[in-house]
């Protein structure tokens, strides 16, 4: 396959699974145009390879993935080449669609920050291993944008308002959280975590879900904080209008709740109008 370390990832196949690493540890990997051309290009090319899994890393530590790039899509932007940014964002969802539909199991490991279109590159596959210090978030709603790369499929579809509510506040999730919350799959330690490969290598026949659990360690999900929020998370945010989640919040009166509101308060107003409104 053609080279792409210029284009900002490592891609090779390695006894029988592919491996692609996004590798700009200066930028969190934030995705760039390029970047996610050369992911879609790769996963093209090994269509019909005798792969048994595709993993997806990231070279740093610091971040698996800190989203699109949006310094470069606001210069687009400023610059009035409004094709530049619609060419990102329809390449970035013919991505998530390739991975969703991929051929053989795509496994994300989340070490770092997870946010925007890393969990556009994560959550579309069958298997989301986050580490000890994973962070996952939708901060859109804070920067007068709105959940995308498939959110507004993906968000809906965890359980009560658990989506909503990240959705509209941009709240972080901590491995704990995403575990309980089903963005994440499976909690590897961030020490085994590059033995991943290797193990799935080890094991071509084997079910990944037995290969991953192998590798776990004690999972953190009985820390999850929002499982202890978890009743006011559906009160709240399963509100039919979105103003019902703002009285719904001022009446809980708790820290958590008052949390939640700063964040909703701090959003922008139409972004949370058009978030509130994706599952319809």
């Amino acid at each position: 396959m053609p080279d792409t370390a210029a284009a900002g990832i490592l891609a090779d196949i390695h006894r029988g699974v592919g491996r692609i690493l996004l590798n700009r540890p200066g930028a969190l990997s934030a995705l760039t145009a390029d970047m996610v051309s050369a992911v879609d290009r790769a996963l093209a090319s090994w269509e019909h390879a005798p792969l048994s899994a595709v993993v997806l890393a990231s070279t740093g530590t610091k971040a698996f993935c800190a989203g699109g790039d949006i310094r470069t899509i606001r210069e687009h932007s400023l610059a009035g080449d409004a094709e530049a940014g619609e060419r990102f964002f329809a390449s970035e969802y013919r991505l998530s669609a390739r991975i969703a539909a991929y051929s053989v199991p795509v496994v994300s490991l989340i070490d770092g920050r997870c946010v925007g279109g890393g969990l556009g590159l994560s959550v579309h596959g069958g298997f989301r291993v986050v580490t000890e210090r994973a962070v996952l978030a939708m901060p859109e709603t804070g920067t007068g944008f709105f959940p995308d790369v498939g959110a507004g499929c993906f968000l809906p579809g965890l359980p009560g308002a658990i989506g909503m509510y990240p959705g509209l506040t941009g709240q972080r999730t901590d491995a704990a959280d995403a575990l309980y919350a089903g963005l994440a799959t499976h909690f590897v330690p961030a020490d085994l975590l590059d033995t991943a490969g290797d193990a799935l290598a080890d094991s071509p026949d084997g079910p990944v879900d037995v290969v991953l659990n192998r590798l776990a360690g004690r999972s953190p999900v009985a820390q999850s904080r929002l499982a202890e929020v978890r009743g006011d998370v559906d009160r709240a945010f399963g509100a039919s209008a979105l103003g019902g989640i703002g009285k719904r919040l001022r009446r809980l009166d708790t820290p958590w709740a008052a949390a939640a509101l700063g964040a909703l308060e701090s959003a922008s107003p139409q972004s949370l109008e058009i978030t509130h409104a994706l599952p319809a």
